[in-house]
């Protein structure tokens, strides 16, 4: 471990560090606790005074329970290279795994599926998945965000029938993956648009009976469509790409929607 004079700048170790803890909202202590180091050590690293060794870095990002990009960021932030790769989707390394996807997709055919990286941007979308989508894509620049054209095309209150319900359950959903995160700045970004759209489009949770399910009711030029959701992530890859995917599955909330992909 290197030491240097106590300076103003933690350097960006230390703040990437802070940020990280600051995002599990840890204490110092409960860090240091947990990472089995000293309280002391863990603030001098945090505030610049001392730099950490690889192992250190990789101590303190499993301590925290990081997602393997974050990891890599903590490891580039103290000068080291990075530990966990990124393969693209379309590499040899990720091979077996983009083989399971695209069965677990031609399985849930008819009904729609979405491949999306961590950020929820669209990477692949099943026939039916690109149809729903398709009036959600007029006059949007950039790659499709499933979050941000729910929270800002124009037309998603048409379309959406239950909007003020899907936004409210979708805070809740980006909440937990921001927890699971930690430090994201992109899906903090994400909860502050879809908060904003859910003050324009108010949901009174005490307004409905409880159920045990809240489907999203897309309004097709057939009738209603309503569905329910379920989100597949791979845990027992060290490829940050791998780690970072969803698929999400949408299957029939009801016997007209099944009717409208089946009949």
């Amino acid at each position: 471990m290197a030491t240097r004079p106590e300076l103003s700048d933690p350097g960006p170790f230390g703040a990437a560090l802070r940020r990280a803890r600051g995002g599990r909202r840890l204490s110092q202590l409960a860090l240091a606790l947990e990472a089995g180091v000293s309280a002391r050590h863990l603030s001098f690293l945090e505030s610049g005074r001392a730099m950490p060794s690889r192992e250190m870095v990789l101590t303190l990002a499993e301590a925290l329970a990081l997602p393997l990009s974050q990891r890599n960021q903590l490891l580039t932030a103290a000068g080291f290279a990075a530990a966990f790769p990124a393969s693209p989707l379309s590499s040899e390394a990720v091979a077996p795994f983009r083989a399971i996807l695209t069965q677990m997709m031609a399985s849930h055919a008819p009904f729609p599926a979405l491949l999306c990286d961590r950020h929820w941007n669209v990477l692949e979308a099943s026939v039916s998945a690109a149809a729903m989508l398709s009036p959600l894509l007029e006059a949007w620049n950039g790659p499709p965000n499933v979050f941000a054209l729910t929270a800002t095309h124009q037309r998603a209150p048409e379309l959406i029938a239950n909007l003020p319900q899907v936004l409210h359950e979708s805070l809740e959903r980006l909440a937990l993956e921001q927890a699971l995160a930690g430090d994201d700045p992109v899906l903090a970004d994400l909860i502050a648009i879809t908060r904003e759209a859910a003050q324009r489009h108010p949901f009174k949770p005490g307004a409905r009976v409880r159920s045990p399910i809240m489907p999203v009711i897309y309004n097709s030029p057939g009738g209603r469509l309503s569905f329910l959701s379920v989100v597949a992530q791979c845990g027992t890859s060290e490829d940050v790409t791998v780690r970072d995917l969803r698929l999400e599955l949408l299957f029939p909330a009801d016997g007209a929607t099944r009717a409208a992909f089946t009949g």
